[in-house]
């Protein structure tokens, strides 16, 4: 992938702090949900609850497919990212403790939350890799989007 693609997909990465993530459920369905993330360059990081159809869903199949976009008053100003993906959990201890102080920093406006960060043992926590993305820019035409192999 070029400079110039890779930059436009971490600004809007870094832009960002919520996506919507699709897993497959055990009886084939797709299930949508969105969700908080941070990122580190073109990995993804996401929480859940250790008992979520989402974690239950992953641990079966780590294939997922998300989405990153805004609303936007223009239909020729819209903007996102579309990607295939696989998630997995994350294992590591001093892994998990940087994305939960990852976390708090893509929400500096906020006053207080409502209790302590959860610690690593209390959540689910999922490193998403990117395989493909679309990026997709309507300034450039209406649905325009550039495919990116990773």
């Amino acid at each position: 992938m070029n400079e110039e693609i890779r930059n436009k997909i971490e600004t809007l990465l870094d832009q960002h702090r919520v996506m919507t993530i699709a897993t497959l459920r055990p009886d084939g369905w797709p299930q949508a949900t969105t969700v908080g993330y941070v990122n580190e360059g073109l990995t993804l990081y996401f929480l859940c609850g250790l008992e979520s159809q989402k974690a239950a869903n992953l641990a079966q199949d780590d294939r997922v497919s998300l989405t990153i976009d805004h609303d936007t008053p223009q239909v020729m100003e819209i903007t996102g990212l579309s990607m295939a993906a696989r998630a997995q959990a994350v294992a590591d201890r001093a892994e998990a403790e940087k994305v939960l102080r990852m976390l708090p920093l893509k929400y500096p406006e906020q006053v207080s939350l409502p209790g302590p960060m959860p610690t690593p043992e209390q959540v689910r926590i999922f490193r998403v890799m990117p395989t493909v993305i679309s990026v997709l820019d309507y300034s450039k035409g209406f649905g325009h989007a550039e495919l990116v192999t990773c």
